[in-house]
């Protein structure tokens, strides 16, 4: 079983909309026996918070559910507990390393990094455009699991 871990600065946009993307994709491919999907935040500001509201919206549009999400703070011992841990931004992965004591055995990555276009998922609490984030994290998911698929036998 492979355990996926999508992290942001606040576990209300990005990395729970990664989370339900991937969770939708992997239930498309009948891969749920063999991925696990969660997310979590660098910051503690969100804690206990649901999805935001024009998110679980875009989500809802696009068929996904996101119910029962309460945003969590990133703990160290996340990292033994996952496989990958994907940051959204250069800066979550320098938050998530901090956090978690450096990153010696590589599982931190940037979601846009398995794409053909590495870079930032821009942040949409922020810059409000959320059409655009949501084109980069199913881009990202779509090749994050094509990447799994050559790393892992998810066969069984």
């Amino acid at each position: 079983m492979i355990h996926l871990l999508f992290v942001c600065l606040g576990n209300i946009c990005r990395s729970p909309m990664a989370e339900f993307v991937m969770r939708d994709l992997i239930a498309q491919e009948g891969l749920s026996h063999a991925i696990t999907v969660a997310s979590a935040a660098t910051s503690s500001e969100e804690r206990g918070n649901p999805v935001y509201p024009p998110v679980r919206k875009l989500l809802r549009s696009h068929g996904i559910a996101c119910d029962g999400h309460a945003a969590r703070q990133l703990k160290a011992q996340d990292y033994d507990q996952f496989d990958l841990l994907i940051g959204m931004e250069r800066r979550n992965l320098e938050n998530m390393q901090r956090i978690c004591g450096g990153d010696s055995q590589q599982k931190m990555h940037r979601l846009l990094d398995f794409t053909q276009r590495p870079g930032d998922v821009a942040d949409p609490y922020y810059t409000l455009d959320y059409e655009s984030t949501w084109r980069d994290i199913n881009e990202g998911c779509r090749a994050l699991l094509a990447y799994l698929r050559t790393q892992y036998d998810l066969s069984t």
